[in-house]
This record gives C-alpha cells, structure tokens and sequence, in this order.
C-alpha cells in the first residue's frame, strides 16, 4: 500500500509530450473543495468542544490557514467514552448484531470511501501536502481494501473445542475486548485509520478515535461516511485534538479497554506508561524506525537503486518504514552513490496537485526545521552532501532531495529517525559486518536486501531483528501480512489475521458433564 512503486493505471510514457498527454487522462482534483466537517463526533453527532476551543489546520504546500477545527480535550473524551461504553453494553444493538452484519457495515463503508475517493484524496493533499495521484491510487486504495479485507473477517473470528481430561466440555471464544482508543498519525491519515478501524469493528469494539492534530480534515469525513453507512450511534466517535491532552485523556482513562497507537518512540512510550498507570489497558505500538537497506554487488543496480530512492523519498521521507541506512557493498559503493545522486537531482519537488510532481512539503515549519537541523548535524559530522541539503524557494515547507555518501555509523543521522528526504549510504565489505551493523540499533520495523544469491537473501533475512523484511523490493506492504516491529519499533501486530488477534480476548468456557463420549 505504501508502495515504493506507485501503481498508477495505463502505460506511463516516456517522451514529454506523451506523458502530458496521458496525465491529462488521469483524475483530477476536485477544484476549491468545500471543508464540510470540522466539528467533534460523537454518538452518530455533530459536536462543539466542551471548552469551546477551536484550532486552525494549515496547507503544508503554501503555509495557509485552511480552516478552523473544533479541539477536544479530556471533557470531550469523557463524553466520547460514555457514548462507546453505552454502544458496548450488553443487549445494545451493536452487541447483539450478527457479525455477517458488522462485516456489511465495513463493506458499505468501503464502497462510500470508493464512491468518495477523488474528493478524500483531494482533502488528503491539501491537508498534508501529499502528491494527489499517489494519494488516490496508494493511500486511498489501501483504505478502501483494507477496509473489505476485515469486513469479510468479520462473521470468521471463531474459538475452537478443546478435547479436556475428565467429564468436561471446553471451548474457546474470541470475545471483543471493550472500547478502543485509537490515535492516529498525520503522515498517512485516512490508511492509518482503516487499518485501526477495521480489525476493531469486526471484532465487535467500539472506538474512541484521535486524528493528528495536523490532518483532521479526512477524518472528520470518514466520520460522515460512518454515519451514511448505518453504523449505531457511539460505536465510532471521531475527536480532532492535541497528544498532550486529547491524546493523553485516551491513553489514561478508566473507561478505555485498549489504545493503539502509531506515532514516535517518545510518544509511544508516554503511552505505554500511562495504560500501565491506569487501568493496565492492552497497548499496540507501531513506533519509529531506522531501517537498513542492504545492497549486495550482485544486486540488480538499476533496481536497487531505484528502490532505494523510492524506499526513502517517498511520502518525502516521512515514513516509519524509510530505508534510511543504506548498505552498499564496497565492489560497486561509488557507482550506487554515483547513480543515487543522479536519481535525487531528478526527483520533481512541488504542488502536490502538479501530477508530475513526485515529492511535496514536509507536514509543517517544526518538521521542516527539525530536518534541516538534522542535515546540519551530517555536514558538521563529517559525511559528504553529494546534493541538496536546502530548503526549497517556495511556499509551504519544502526541503531538496538530500543525498549523504562517506556516512558513519555513528553520527546522528545513522542513528536516529530523521522523518524526512535523506539518503544516507554507507559501505560494506563482508555479509557478517553488515549483519552487525544494521542490527546495531534500538529500532526493528523493516529492512531489506538486494541480491541475485538466494543464500545471501535467506542469510540477511533470518538475521535482521526486524518484524519485516523484503527482499529485492521495498515498502512493499499489503492488508494480508502483518505489519509492525521488533526492539523500539514497537509491540503487537496490524494487518492480516495477526491484526485481528489484538482487538479481541481470549475467554475458556468450561462446562461439567455427566457423561462424555469421544
């Protein structure tokens, strides 16, 4: 889903004028879209915020206020909790509605995301500053599928029978395990929430949900298609807010059974301890990475080198999956950095609604800075700029597409997660040397290898501490695989059945009998 290669339907040309014209047969943006929704929703309702407040969500591509958002605190979340724990209760219609019916609700929620797909993907764009045709053929699919891909899970979550010593009959029983909170980051908002919404709904939960605070905007929406749908009242409630308060109140509050959340290591961490300190909540973490990329001298070059481009500029590097740390070995290191920098300077940075464009702004001026500052830190450190480096001339927080080559292992950039367009590239000799090294760090999301010698590919991927790891392709993802990661990358697993494991309890029933026969 998050493909490094975007799928986009036809023949892509090569000649200028060709490609003009097939661009003109793509979709286009829906033109000054209507901001339709910006209120908190609870209980299937439109809602102000207890305190009043509102904040203002801005376009990363220009710096502009789009809009203003009601900002949900701790009062709103109490609301919110009382609305899912009363959707929850025994005998309410969504406890007692089949679970073939859940899984028609995401099915008919899919189909409205579908129907809605041009206009959510322009909301996505103009929210977050992501390029539109990826958007709509990357993010919005991977919504839409993996919405329907836990909607036919739904009515086949069932235990088993258990053949127990002595007159006994034993089964098991997958059992929802409450209400949810679920915080979503802004890097991929409208994927982010299919992937927390889907497996929780067809366990039978109900969800308290937090958007980032930086792209609320698609949320908001989904929150209608929810509505249109025929979801009950409380089962989902949607509140835009801030981490320190809206996000906090979730991860601490009595009346939450189990929060999910996909973000930072810091945060994950605040996180972690407040449903420690509370009720003890069951916790998924999908945190931070600093992943290696592998390339082997029998490697296909021309692909790996695409790959490894692709692997860490697109979304302009803010990924948790980024291919950050790149291992090239020594035979072809000069080559590979010659060909990288040549791929970097030709990667198209502007408008997301350009459709050439490849790479839009960071999410916001902090970002911005915060990478600028980490590329500072590279130069003073001592690794050679091959290109960029530089925020961009234009509106909005833009940064060039970065290149670092002479990197080592120990200066900052190898070592923590910049969020950004960097390429790092560093060289190898030997396969235990590299082993070690792309090992050597807190982090264990993805990693991957490029080569042609099938014992090398099976060697380097039984040996990375790493909860995925793709050989000869990268960030490819998909709702049927497990998705999440070893060491500080987090706990717990999204997508695929593994998914489903983690929003449902475990329950033995055992019954006394008079007689048994096998």
């Amino acid at each position: 889903m998050t493909s490094s290669k975007i799928e986009i339907p036809g023949e892509v040309k090569s000649d200028p004028a060709a490609l003009m014209a097939s661009l003109q047969l793509m979709p286009s943006p829906v033109p000054n879209p209507e901001i339709k929704y910006t209120k908190i929703f609870i209980n299937n309702e439109w809602q102000d915020s207890v305190s009043g407040k509102v904040f203002p969500t801005y376009n990363p591509a220009t710096g502009e206020q789009i809009c203003e958002v009601q900002e949900a605190e701790k009062a709103d979340v109490d609301k919110a909790v009382q609305a899912a724990r009363l959707a929850f209760s025994l005998g309410s219609v969504w406890r007692r509605m089949d679970a073939s019916e859940r899984g028609r609700l995401l099915s008919k929620l899919a189909d409205l995301v579908e129907r809605d797909s041009v206009y959510l993907a322009t909301i996505e764009s103009l929210n977050s500053g992501k390029p539109f045709l990826p958007t709509l053929f990357v993010d919005l699919q991977g919504t839409i599928k993996t919405l329907r891909y836990f909607a036919g899970y739904a009515d086949k979550i069932h235990g088993t029978s258990i053949p127990m010593d002595g007159e006994y009959l034993t089964f098991t029983r997958h059992e929802p395990i409450g209400v949810c909170g679920q915080i979503i980051p802004w890097n991929f908002p409208l994927m982010m929430t299919a992937w927390k919404l889907g497996p929780a709904l067809a366990c039978g939960n109900t969800v308290v949900l937090k958007p980032a605070e930086q792209t609320p905007l698609t949320c908001l929406y989904m929150a209608a298609l929810i509505k249109e749908a025929g979801f009950p009242p409380g089962v989902i409630n949607i509140l835009p807010g801030f981490g320190p308060t809206a996000g906090a109140a979730i991860a601490s509050h009595m009346g939450i059974d189990k929060v999910a959340f996909t973000g930072s290591t810091e945060v994950g961490k605040l996180i972690q301890e407040a449903a420690g300190k509370s009720n003890l909540k069951r916790v998924t973490l999908e945190l931070g990475g600093k992943n290696p990329n592998i390339i082997f001298a029998d490697a296909d070059l021309d692909l790996a080198v695409e790959q490894a481009h692709q692997g860490v500029f697109f979304n302009a590097g803010q990924c948790c999956t980024a291919g950050s740390r790149i291992y090239v070995e020594e035979p072809i290191y000069e080559e590979f950095v010659r060909r990288s920098v040549e791929r970097a300077k030709r990667r198209i940075v502007g408008s997301p609604f350009d459709p050439t464009t490849e790479q839009g702004p960071q999410i916001s001026r902090e970002q911005q800075n915060r990478v600028l500052e980490f590329i500072q830190s590279g130069i003073s450190e001592g690794a050679k700029l091959e290109c960029g480096g530089k925020a961009l001339g234009l509106n909005g927080f833009f940064i060039e597409p970065t290149v670092f080559s002479n990197v080592r292992d120990d200066m900052r950039i190898t070592r923590e997660e910049i969020f950004g367009p960097v390429q790092q590239i560093m060289k190898f000799k030997t396969i235990e040397e590299v082993i070690e090294r792309a090992n050597n760090t807190d982090y264990g999301l993805v990693a991957a290898v490029f080569t042609n010698d099938i014992n090398k590919a099976m060697t380097i991927s039984t040996a990375m501490q790493a909860g995925t790891v793709w050989i000869n392709c990268f960030n490819a993802l998909s709702t049927q695989c497990p998705f999440g990661g070893y060491k500080m990358s987090g706990n717990g697993r999204e997508l695929g059945e593994s998914g489903l494991k983690e929003y449902s309890e475990l329950k033995t029933i055992t019954m006394k009998m008079v007689t048994k026969n096998s």
